[in-house]
């Protein structure tokens, strides 16, 4: 059973991957060696604990691939109310850990583990798995779309409540995919996606902190000093690594001058280091990751199978289009990293799972081409 299984595998998706999640190691550490030599004493600080995580992750991968999909769907009421709890707890004084301005953390041990990272996934669980068990009604609004689109805005409001608002946006849009797929009437759709932009709006408007962080983006020369000083450096380090880059390891800017140079804008630092060059190779990469999700739902004979695939797809498309468009300054900064490459475990982790699951689906969506044919 597991020998077929791994026999119809797409290993592609498992070695693309990979060799992001390598080259993100290599671009931690010198992204990071700086920062951490002044910090710490030891050059090496970050990018041990990223290889760490990475090998933890390998494990959980294998796991997630190996796993029957259908377990995923029966453990996806104790996914949501897991998400529920440790959303609770990491605003509880004394469990959650404060950083910049957002109590987003629970201390594990030397280790920070940012709940939202596991509840991205577990989110897109639960409405893959529900809303596949809702086709026959998904017609009617109270009855097929309502209740899990309750649960949605319990877990957005305690996200929110970190602040996070960049997460909270990211876990909607990527729900939204998969209830657009559902097979919802397109007037149901307007109407969620008019109020769920109406939301976002008064949401980003309602909190000065999360308004200067949303327009700051759009001239971030004129403030200089405050809250265009990270996205100004960014595109400094941008501008001067041209097309080929002026080396790995000759940066710059991560010499003091780029906050959150070895995570949310590590790709700055990469193209500043590998130019454009290097950010295509990049692109490329995602690229293939979207190409082969898709192709992997169009194979998929089951809503559950397939609204799982499109999640996980383009729960990472959306993540990377947000941290790319913070780092070029096209989209405001929401502190969400770069999927495989930033520094940060939880993050490195979560992903690995949602990739293995999505090469678990693989061997079930060429099974059933073996079959048709």
């Amino acid at each position: 059973m597991i020998r077929d299984k791994l026999k119809r595998m797409d290993y592609s998706l498992i070695i693309i991957p990979m060799v992001l999640a390598i080259f993100g190691i290599i671009m931690v550490y010198s992204a990071s060696f700086p920062f951490a030599y002044v910090h710490y004493d030891n050059s090496t600080f970050f990018v041990q604990r990223q290889i760490l995580w990475f090998l933890i992750g390998l494990v959980f991968f294998v796991f997630a691939t190996l796993i029957p999909i259908h377990v995923y769907g029966r453990l996806s009421p104790i996914f949501v109310l897991l998400s529920i709890i440790l959303l609770i707890l990491v605003l509880l004084p004394g469990v959650g850990v404060e950083r910049n301005n957002s109590q987003r953390w629970i201390q594990l041990g030397f280790f920070l583990f940012q709940p939202t990272e596991a509840i991205k996934i577990f989110m897109i669980i639960y409405f893959a798995y529900i809303f596949a068990r809702k086709q026959s009604y998904i017609e009617k609004f109270h009855k097929g779309l309502l209740p899990p689109l309750i649960i949605l805005l319990v877990v957005f409001l305690l996200i929110l409540s970190q602040p996070d608002l960049g997460t909270a946006a990211l876990i909607l849009l990527s729900c939204g995919i998969i209830v657009t797929c559902s097979g919802a009437r397109w007037s149901h759709l307007l109407f969620l996606i008019s109020t769920a932009v109406v939301g976002l709006i008064y949401f980003a408007y309602s909190s000065p902190y999360r308004l200067d962080r949303l327009t700051s983006f759009r001239n971030p020369f004129d403030n200089f000093a405050g809250d265009g000083y990270q996205l100004v450096n960014s595109l400094t380090a941008i501008g001067s690594g041209g097309l080929t880059g002026n080396g790995l390891g000759a940066s710059i800017q991560k010499l003091g001058f780029l906050p959150e140079s070895h995570t949310d804008f590590i790709m700055a630092i990469t193209i500043e280091e590998l130019g454009l060059l290097g950010l295509f190779i990049v692109i490329i990469a995602y690229m293939f990751i979207l190409v082969r999700g898709i192709q992997i739902s169009r194979k998929l004979t089951e809503s559950f199978h397939q609204f799982l695939a499109i999640g996980i797809t383009f729960q990472l498309m959306i993540q990377i289009m947000f941290n790319l468009g913070a780092v070029s300054g096209l989209l405001p900064i929401t502190g969400i990293t770069l999927p495989l490459i930033s520094y940060g475990g939880s993050s490195l982790l979560f992903t690995m799972i949602s990739i293995g699951i999505l090469v678990n689906l693989s061997s079930y969506a060429e099974e059933q081409t073996e079959e048709k044919i």
